[in-house]
C-alpha cells in the first residue's frame, strides 16, 4: 500500500503521574502504543514513523524495531508541529496520522479511511458528551467547513455533538503544502493539525470523512483513570471475540487477556483468569477460576483447576492440574498426567499417565510413564552451586515424604519406601528405603509445664 503512517507519541503525559512516557504505560499486557503499531502493520504501509518528544528516548529504546522510523520533536508545540517535524521524510502517495495514546483503533476503520479517496479524509464521530474534542463546523450545504477546538469554541459551537477524532489521511503532497501554513493564533498558542481542514477548504478542496464502528475505538488516554477505562473496553472486546468464536466464559466482565489467547472449540473459562503472552487452549479445555496462564499450550480435554499458575508449560491431552498447582518454565506434561494440589514443578518432563497428586516439588526431573509420586516428595536438585537431574523411570512408585538427592536415577517399577532419602541409583523392580531404626524410650517422661503466675 502506497501509504506512510505517522504515529504521534511526543506527549509527556504529566496527568498520568508516571515516570514512564504516556504511550509506554501498559494496556492489555503491552505499551499502549504497541496496539497502534500492531494494527497499522496489517495495512502493509510503506513506512511507519513514530514522533517522540524530548525526554522520550525511552520510547525509542523500548520500541526498538526495524519496522519503525523514529523522529524527535524537540519542542512540543502542537500536533501540527509534530507532523511538520516528520514531513520531510514522507514519500508515499498518502499519509495517515494516528496517535500513540488512542490504542483501540481497528484495522477495518483505518481501511475505510484509506479507501475513501480525497486529498483530506477525516475520522469523525458523534458523542453525547463531546467535552475535550474539536467540533465539526459545516456550511449551508452540509459540507465540512472547519474544526474548532473546545477551548476556542463559542458556547453555541460547544453544543455540537459531531467531533473530530484527530485521525486522518491526507495526500502527502497537499499535506506538505498545508503544514507550513498552520498558525498558532489560538487559546493554547499551539500549531493545531485540525487547521488542515480550513486550509483545504480555502483551496476549494472537499473534505471527506468516515466514522468508526464504535466510539471505543477513538478513546484517548490522558490519566490513569482513563487507562483503566480503556483497559476494560479492550478486555470486553477480547471477551466478545472469544464468545463470538464459540468459547464459553463464566463472566465476560471477569477475564484479563494480556497477550494473544487462541482457543479451539468447546473451551470453558471460569472467572478471574489471567492469560499472558501467547496461550493456546485446545478443544474441550477447562480453565478453573483465578488461574494464571502464561506462554503455555494446553491439549485437548485437559482441565486446569482453580488457583493454578502455569508459565511456559506444554500440557498434553486429558491432563488434570490443580487446584493450587504451580508449573514453572520448561515443564512438559505428556498425556493423561495428573498434577494435584500444592504441587510445584520446574523444568521437568512428566511422562504419560504419571501422577503427582499432593504437596510435592519436582525440579530438573524426568519422569517416565505411569510413575506415582507420593505426597511430600521433593527432588533435591540444587547443591548450592549447580542444578542436577533426577530420572524416575517407567512405573516407579515413590513413597510419601521421600527426598531424592540428585543426580539420581530411580529404576523401572522401583518402589521407594515412604520417608526415605535416596542418594544413589536404585535397581529395577526392587524396594529401596532408607530410614533410621524406630525406637521407643520406655523410661522417658514428659516434662511438666511450670507456672510463673503469682
Amino acid at each position: 500500500m502506497d501509504l506512510d503512517i505517522v504515529i504521534l507519541a511526543a506527549g509527556e503525559g504529566s496527568r498520568m503521574k508516571s515516570k514512564l512516557p504516556k504511550v509506554m504505560n501498559i494496556l492489555g499486557g503491552k505499551p499502549m502504543i504497541n496496539h497502534v503499531i500492531d494494527t497499522v502493520k496489517t495495512l502493509s504501509p510503506k513506512s511507519i514513523y513514530v514522533v517522540y518528544g524530548s525526554g522520550g528516548d525511552y520510547v525509542k529504546k523500548n520500541l526498538n524495531s526495524p519496522d519503525l522510523i523514529f523522529i524527535k520533536q524537540e519542542k512540543q508545540l502542537g500536533t501540527g508541529h509534530a507532523v511538520l517535524t516528520a514531513a520531510s521524510e514522507l514519500s508515499a502517495k498518502n499519509t495517515m496520522i494516528l496517535y500513540g495514546d488512542v490504542p483501540l483503533i481497528r484495522e477495518n476503520t483505518l481501511r475505510k479511511l484509506v479507501e475513501n479517496p480525497s486529498m483530506l479524509t477525516l475520522l469523525l464521530t458523534h458523542m453525547d458528551n463531546p467535552k475535550g474534542y474539536g467540533r465539526i463546523i459545516r456550511d449551508a450545504d452540509n459540507d465540512i467547513k472547519q474544526i474548532v477546538e473546545e477551548k476556542d469554541a463559542s458556547t453555541k459551537q460547544r453544543q455540537i455533538r459531531e467531533v473530530n477524532t484527530g485521525i486522518l489521511v491526507a495526500e502527502t503532497k497537499a499535506l506538505k503544502r498545508w503544514l507550513p501554513q498552520i498558525k498558532n493564533n489560538n487559546a493554547q498558542r499551539e500549531f493545531y493539525l485540525t487547521d488542515l481542514t480550513s486550509l483545504a477548504v480555502a483551496q476549494k478542496v472537499k473534505v471527506n470523512y468516515c466514522v468508526p464502528e464504535s466510539n471505543n475505538e477513538i478513546l484517548g488516554i490522558n490519566t490513569k483513570a482513563e487507562l483503566a477505562m480503556v483497559e476494560r473496553a479492550l478486555q470486553q472486546r477480547r471477551a466478545s471475540n472469544l464468545i463470538d468464536n464459540g468459547i464459553t466464559l463464566a463472566d465476560p466482565n471477569r477475564i484479563d487477556i494480556r497477550g494473544n489467547l487462541t482457543c479451539e472449540s468447546d473451551v470453558f473459562i471460569d472467572i478471574n483468569c489471567i492469560f499472558e503472552g501467547k496461550v493456546h487452549l485446545a478443544s474441550g479445555v477447562k480453565i478453573g477460576a483465578h488461574s494464571i496462564i502464561r506462554e503455555t499450550s494446553i491439549g485437548n480435554h485437559s482441565e486446569i483447576l482453580p488457583f493454578s499458575h502455569l508459565e511456559n508449560v506444554r500440557v498434553g491431552t486429558n491432563c488434570q492440574v490443580g487446584p493450587y498447582a504451580r508449573l514453572r518454565p520448561n515443564t512438559t506434561l505428556e498425556n493423561n498426567v495428573k498434577i494435584g494440589n500444592f504441587v510445584e514443578i520446574k523444568k521437568s518432563d512428566i511422562g504419560t499417565g504419571s501422577k503427582i497428586n499432593h504437596l510435592s516439588y519436582l525440579g530438573d526431573a524426568e519422569l517416565g510413564e505411569n510413575v506415582n509420586v507420593g505426597a511430600g516428595t521433593i527432588t533435591c536438585n540444587y547443591d548450592g552451586n549447580r542444578k542436577h537431574k533426577t530420572v524416575i523411570q517407567n512405573r516407579a512408585f515413590i513413597g510419601s515424604n521421600s527426598s531424592l538427592v540428585a543426580p539420581v536415577k530411580i529404576g523401572e517399577e522401583s518402589v521407594i519406601g515412604a520417608g526415605s532419602t535416596i542418594t544413589k541409583n536404585t535397581a529395577d523392580a526392587k524396594l529401596t528405603l532408607s530410614r533410621s531404626k524406630q525406637k521407643t524410650i520406655t523410661n522417658w517422661k514428659k516434662s511438666k509445664k511450670t507456672s510463673n503466675r503469682k
